[in-house]
């Protein structure tokens, strides 16, 4: 018997086991399906290129998406100690205020405005670089600026500002809009994930038990009480069952964390009898309402070596390992993702709804081949989707995938906003700042520039920005899942506490706003909370661009 059980240690998991375990009084037992975060690739700022196969993930594909070439998308989900965090691209980004302002005032979710979260995305933070009132110097997440830019950055920055795009030296700021330099959640040229920084540190504590290789089988729910969690070890098939004694609170994912509770026989009972599932809670909207942002790009081979890609003969990889050990920078040191930005492919949006990330070479993305030169990679994501997805199980077989449906381009509004941020992307590549670097466009190729030929092009190329949320999602609505508290509707005894619960998704990487959920999540738990923050300069997207 435990205070509390914790399933799935990703970020939202690790975060709460530090936070509940400060208490002595309190025993917290922590559940991750993977194994220890000790392959040397993902402490590594590079290594999560090396990651996106499938090492460290489940290995998920979605199914056919109708509208966007019938093809199934990768979809990889952390699968080892620290989750997503172990295996990113370690971008900190937060969102922009107005999201979470629509959480409160659109979405019914009241308690989750921009200055009532804030205090605790401050709280998870340690900033080399900023201290004010948007940015917290004393958390567990470390968050620091680029390690020696390579140059090619700067003239994206550059030519980002001719194609009419502001600097902004601070996404997570006054304002989101612009480009800028990336900060990242790493110190000292290596990663840190919510593994390495909530929960390494205080895996001493003797209230505090964390098990890797443990597979969660089921919630066991009696008398509308979820009491216990049976789940296997290793190789084992034979269940062990632990039960609790506050509150089992589900951090696995906005993918792992309704297809548990669908396991469990929470969620709609009709669907639940098709797959063989005693339906103990009927639930209709788990699995509900999932989005994603998709992501659509442009590699452009360079007349120089002035990326990364030039690492990738067997010398230079050996000379890229040499200046990380000996001097803690190159190649490996980097994120390969110095640069990016936020703006508009809708001229009326309340707030930039296209995201970009510049990629130092030409073949970072899964199932990319590495130009025979170096190249760079232009990514564009629509940030804002109407349409939404769903998460089901196939069948009550606990170890089977899951169903997965992002339903891109569901609705015609983002194939059309997604295919204007490709154009911005290119915009961006043509400007006089890029001139004497590039020698051609390889993907897609010039030739492709009618909207059905960019939309032909993503039917082949898409691909996810695994940033998944919403399949648990907050609400007081027939199809909510879970309460303001984060208490799943119905039921004693089990909160959802991950990207999951998102009502709607946030414009930007989902990592800090998971984390933020768990330090919020904490204190809903233990009964207290943070005041909101105060003396904010409103934010001035819509002025600044409308300008």
């Amino acid at each position: 018997m435990v205070d509390y059980v914790i399933v799935g240690g990703g970020p939202a998991g690790c975060a709460l086991a530090r936070r509940l375990s400060e208490d002595p009084t309190l025993s917290v037992l922590l559940l991750e399906a993977g194994p220890l975060d000790r392959h040397p690739y993902i402490h590594m700022p590079a290594g999560f290129a090396k990651l996106t196969g499938k090492r460290g993930n489940w290995g998920y594909s979605t199914v056919p998406q109708d509208k966007v070439g019938s093809r199934p998308f990768w979809y990889p989900q952390g699968k080892v100690l620290g989750g997503g965090s172990s295996i990113n691209a370690q971008v900190y980004t937060r969102g922009n205020p107005k999201d979470y302002d629509e959480w409160a005032e659109v979405a019914g979710c009241q308690g989750w405005s921009y200055r009532e979260i804030l205090p605790y995305f401050k709280r998870a933070e340690d900033n080399e670089r900023f201290s004010d009132v948007y940015h917290g110097t004393d958390g567990p997440l470390s968050v620091s600026d680029p390690v020696n830019p390579l140059k090619i950055s700067k003239v994206f920055l550059r030519a980002a500002q001719q194609a009419g795009i502001p600097f902004n030296p601070d996404f997570n700021g006054v304002e989101q809009g612009g480009c800028g330099y990336y900060q990242a959640t790493q110190r000292d040229a290596k990663r840190c994930s919510a593994a390495v920084g909530y929960l390494r540190p205080v895996l001493g504590r003797p209230n505090l038990t964390v098990k890797t290789g443990t597979h969660a089988m089921r919630i066991v729910v009696e008398a509308e009480r979820a009491v216990a969690v049976e789940y296997v070890e290793g190789k084992q098939r034979e269940p062990t069952t632990v039960r609790c004694e506050r509150e089992i609170l589900v951090t696995a994912g906005a993918i792992g964390s309704p297809s548990l509770l669908m396991r469990s026989g929470i969620g709609n009972a009709d669907d639940l009898k098709t797959v063989g599932v005693e339906a103990v809670h009927d639930l209709p909207g788990v699995g509900r309402n999932l989005q994603d942002h998709m992501d659509v790009y442009v590699v452009n081979e360079l007349t120089g070596r002035y990326s990364y890609d030039r690492y990738s003969k067997w010398h230079m990889a050996l000379w890229a390992g040499l200046q990380y050990v000996l001097f803690r920078n190159g190649p490996v040191a980097s994120n390969l993702i110095d640069a990016g930005g936020f703006w508009y492919a809708d001229s009326a949006a309340r707030s930039p709804d296209i995201q970009f990330h510049f990629l130092l070479g030409s073949g970072l993305e899964h199932g990319v081949e590495k130009l025979k030169n170096d190249g760079i990679t232009l990514n564009s994501a629509f940030l804002r989707p109407r349409a939404r997805g769903w998460v089901k199980i196939e069948s009550a077989d606990p170890f089977a995938a899951p169903l997965i449906n992002p339903n891109y381009w569901g609705d015609p509004y983002d194939r059309e906003m997604s295919i204007r941020g490709f154009r911005l992307a290119r915009e961006i590549m043509a400007q006089d700042a890029f001139k004497p670097y590039l020698l051609a466009e390889r993907l897609p190729g010039p030739d492709v520039q009618s909207d059905d030929e960019i939309a032909a092009y993503a039917a082949k190329h898409g691909k996810t920005d695994y940033h998944p949320v919403g399949t648990c999602k907050m609400g007081t609505d027939p199809m909510a899942v879970v309460d303001l508290d984060l208490t799943v509707h119905g039921l004693q005894g089990l909160r959802v506490c991950d990207s999951s619960v998102m009502p709607l998704l946030v414009s930007s990487n989902t990592n800090a706003p998971t984390i933020m959920i768990a330090e919020k999540a904490a204190d809903l738990v233990r009964g207290k909370q943070l005041l909101p923050a105060a003396n904010l300069t409103d934010t001035t997207d819509a002025q600044t661009h409308a300008a």
